[in-house]
């Protein structure tokens, strides 16, 4: 791994890489018709991800965001897992910035003493899929979400994690 890569919690100073990184991957990489527009959270991170047990969490490589990862909070000790995106370049074996964003942000539930975190995703985020199911994450049924989950349009596959608070 190169010691360039970091990763930390997200500061309004990185939005617009934000926006354009998650943008690039929905629009030009997965062709899903969505826009900045649509996802009015970017514009307000730190109210919408960044309070209770939620947090917003960027990969950084030489000054320029290559990762996401956040944390809305749902209630009842859970969160939801939401824009987890890394740029093309960035994911495999040889950066692990997936599994780095991943994991720092476990390790934030743990410490908040979170329960559970739960996520939906698209069909055809099939790496995703196979990432998550990697990671302990089990494949459940949209009827087993907690009430409080927010779920998206494009959300067709659901997982969860069972958190082990220490």
């Amino acid at each position: 791994m190169n010691n360039s890569l970091v990763i930390k919690e997200y500061g309004k100073e990185h939005q617009i890489q934000v926006v354009d990184l998650i943008l690039q991957i929905q629009q030009k990489e997965y062709n899903i018709p969505i826009t900045k527009d649509d996802q009015p959270d970017l514009f307000a991170i730190e109210d919408f991800y960044q309070t209770g047990n939620g947090n917003f969490w960027i990969a950084v490589y030489n000054k320029k965001v290559v990762g996401t990862i956040s944390f809305l909070d749902i209630g009842g000790n859970q969160v939801a897992l939401r824009k987890m995106f890394v740029d093309k370049e960035f994911r495999g074996s040889t950066f692990k910035t997936a599994s780095l964003l991943l994991d720092r942000a476990i390790e934030w539930a743990e410490e908040k003493s979170v329960k559970a975190i739960i996520l939906g995703t698209t069909p055809q985020f099939l790496a995703a899929h196979r990432f998550y199911e990697k990671n302990g994450f089990a494949s459940i049924s949209p009827n087993e979400l907690p009430e409080s989950f927010p779920v998206l349009q494009v959300d067709k596959r659901f997982y969860k994690l069972d958190v082990n608070v220490t």
